[in-house]
């Protein structure tokens, strides 16, 4: 257990213990490989829609609203930024369509988040994984809630979650020296989780509170209905939307 978990003995704060790197790196791939049994069991029971030109029109308009609206940030305090709702997009094309292509829409939209923030800089493959291609990709897990009732909401939830758990465990290991003054030493443990739920949690409030508004959801049960116009569970995906 020493090789995942480090002992340290710190004369003022006492005993204790915390992961190693191999305890983080073990940690993402429990996840991976649970993301991606996840993704695996759900789509051979999902009836989801296959790759028609529809399909790839709405992901594609979905990717670039979600790629254009990344670059009207709001920065928070804490450093992070607030989009102007890009990761719903993202989510979006995942419950209208199912887990398989969400992943694979999301996993495009990590690649051009790396391009935009993250392809001239990065500290390792493993660092650049956890902030970008695993992170982003995550948002695509919406798909699981595909037909469910209020599975636009849950999903999308669960993805920003997800999403920003990966950003976590990468502060830890890799941005943990950019930790400011300010920050309450005692609190050190949770800087990371507070810095990437602060933006994260942000967006996902107010998106969520946007989504309520009964023109919105009226809008977005029209695209629902729209983009499944192909499929026998039309109506009653546009009603689920709309709740």
């Amino acid at each position: 257990m020493s090789f995942f978990i480090t002992h340290i003995q710190d004369p003022d704060y006492g005993d204790y213990y915390e992961l190693a790197k191999p305890g983080y790196i073990a940690i993402i791939a429990l996840m991976i490989i649970a993301i991606a049994v996840a993704a695996i069991i759900v789509g051979r029971k999902q009836k989801t829609e296959r790759f028609s030109s529809k399909t790839l029109a709405f992901a594609g308009i979905a990717l670039a609203l979600a790629f254009a609206t990344s670059f009207i940030k709001f920065e928070m305090p804490m450093g992070g930024s607030v989009t102007l709702f890009s990761m719903f997009f993202i989510t979006f094309i995942g419950y209208v369509y199912g887990i398989n292509v969400g992943l694979i829409t999301a996993f495009a939209y990590s690649l051009l988040q790396f391009i935009q923030s993250g392809g001239t800089y990065f500290l390792s493959p493993f660092q650049t994984c956890c902030d970008y291609f695993f992170a982003f990709t995550a948002l695509g897990l919406a798909g699981i809630w595909y037909k469910k009732k209020n599975g636009m909401l849950i999903g999308y939830i669960v993805a920003c979650l997800v999403r920003g758990l990966f950003h976590t465990v990468g502060g830890y290991m890799y941005w943990m020296d950019y930790m400011p003054e300010w920050f309450p030493v005692s609190l050190t443990s949770i800087y990371s989780i507070v810095y990437n739920y602060s933006y994260i949690l942000a967006e996902m409030i107010l998106t969520i509170i946007v989504l309520q508004i009964p023109p919105v959801k009226k809008a977005i049960a029209k695209i629902v209905t729209m983009a499944q116009s192909d499929s026998k569970a039309v109506s009653s995906n546009a009603k689920t939307a709309a709740n």
